[in-house]
């Protein structure tokens, strides 16, 4: 319970299971790259290729992925991908120890994982609406939002000592571990779920292409798409390029690599308590604007990283700076895109939205991988952070008209995404 406020049994099992996983991931924080810089000795286009590999795939597995699930109970399938992702990874730790890991395995296992995510979110999220009541959906994804900000700054550098002390694989163990305990979480929910009713009418190609006609229609939500899938990808595509250069040439230690990115998650946490504090001064529309374009200034400074003790404080500055200001306009944009699109559209607009995103972010991680064999990894970060700086160009000019949407719940931290 948060805030006083009890969501119930089921869904504190739901809850639980999202915890255990969530902090599996981010004890495993870009532990595939780490694996092939430290072990297979990869260079950064092998590394990108790996980063995007498991987006792509899922990507294109997730568009008719929406109407198979449709018709399936979603506790089910939400066991099953995670006793998928279990067994591809526990393949990594076992194949290291026999001596046969290599570059394809990886590949292989980053697809698999890849895949199983796209179909656990998207029954997740219809599942939760069984879960809890309509009006507090909000206050279910802002603990969700809370737990998962939490993992990302204790996860990094605990997964970064642990890989020092007992060697690279020893967070796809934990990782794989943390997907055991959350299909346990998943199962204890207990209580019926209605098998869905079948339409019998065909599928076609419109249906599946609903959830982007919506949006591309929509004068608002448009332009907060395009921005928010270039923003994600064009931050993604350097993590990899990040990853070689910070472990490589400047000789950080693994420890230090994700205590540079975990701990300016505290941002994250100060910028969705005080969005709607901005918003009730402000207005939506003026937060969006100006904090948009702020979260767009930060990501150059990464090409400027250098070695020692400076060199670290600096990217913790520079991401400092951009979590803080993704904190603040995560929430306030979800919140507005919930309010904006109907009740019969949500799921396929969600996931037309999730599906774009993923894919851009795959299409960007290999093609800066390319440009970072070509020029070096800190030229091409240079190169998206100087593309980063026109993405405000795409933030939306003028507030749309529209009707009030439900009240945020004020005694939780968190906020719905």
């Amino acid at each position: 319970m948060v805030g006083g406020r009890s969501l119930g049994r089921r869904f504190g099992w739901l809850w639980a299971a999202y915890a255990a996983s969530t902090f599996g991931t981010r004890l495993a924080f870009d532990a595939f790259p780490l694996i092939a810089v430290l072990v297979l000795h990869a260079g950064p286009a092998e590394v990108s290729v790996l980063a995007a590999a498991g987006l792509a795939v899922g990507a294109l597995v997730a568009v008719p992925l929406g109407h198979w699930l449709e018709f399936r109970r979603k506790r089910p399938v939400m066991v099953a991908m995670d006793l998928v992702r279990f067994a591809a990874l526990v393949t990594v730790p076992l194949a290291h120890w026999l001596g046969w890991l290599g570059f394809g395995q990886l590949l292989v296992v980053s697809i698999v994982v890849g895949t199983a995510d796209i179909a656990f979110q998207a029954a997740s999220g219809a599942y939760l609406k069984s879960v809890v009541s309509g009006e507090d959906l909000l206050v279910a994804n802002g603990r969700f939002e809370s737990t998962a900000w939490t993992a990302t700054a204790l996860g990094p550098p605990l997964g970064g000592a642990a890989i020092g002390l007992f060697g690279p694989v020893a967070t796809v163990v934990a990782d794989a571990v943390s997907y055991l305990l959350s299909a346990a979480g998943i199962r204890a929910i207990g209580g019926g779920e209605p098998r869905p009713v079948r339409t019998g009418a065909p599928v076609r190609v419109g249906d599946l292409l609903e959830g982007w006609r919506y949006v591309l229609g929509h004068p608002v939500l448009r332009p907060l798409f395009f921005n928010t899938v270039l923003v994600s990808g064009l931050i993604m595509a350097t993590a990899p390029l990040l990853a070689v250069l910070m472990l490589g040439p400047l000789g950080f230690a693994p420890w230090q690599y994700g205590l540079a990115f975990a701990a300016p998650c505290v941002g994250g946490l100060v910028g969705a308590r005080t969005s709607r504090r901005l918003v009730g001064r402000f207005g939506r529309h003026r937060v969006l604007r100006v904090v948009g374009t702020l979260r767009a200034c930060w990501l150059v400074g990464l090409a400027f990283v250098h070695a020692g003790a400076s060199g670290l404080v600096l990217v913790m500055l520079v991401e400092l700076g951009l979590i803080t200001c993704m904190g603040v306009f995560t929430p306030v944009f979800a919140t507005y895109r919930l309010e904006q699109v109907p009740d019969d559209r949500v799921v396929r607009t969600l996931s037309a939205w999730s599906i774009s995103s993923k894919a851009t972010i795959a299409v960007l991680t290999a093609l800066w991988g390319l440009l970072a064999g070509l020029v070096g990894p800190r030229e091409a970060v240079a190169v998206a952070g100087v593309l980063m700086l026109a993405t405000p160009l795409l933030l939306p000019r003028r507030e749309h008209a529209e009707e009030p949407g439900p009240a945020v719940e004020t005694a939780d931290p968190g906020v719905g995404r």
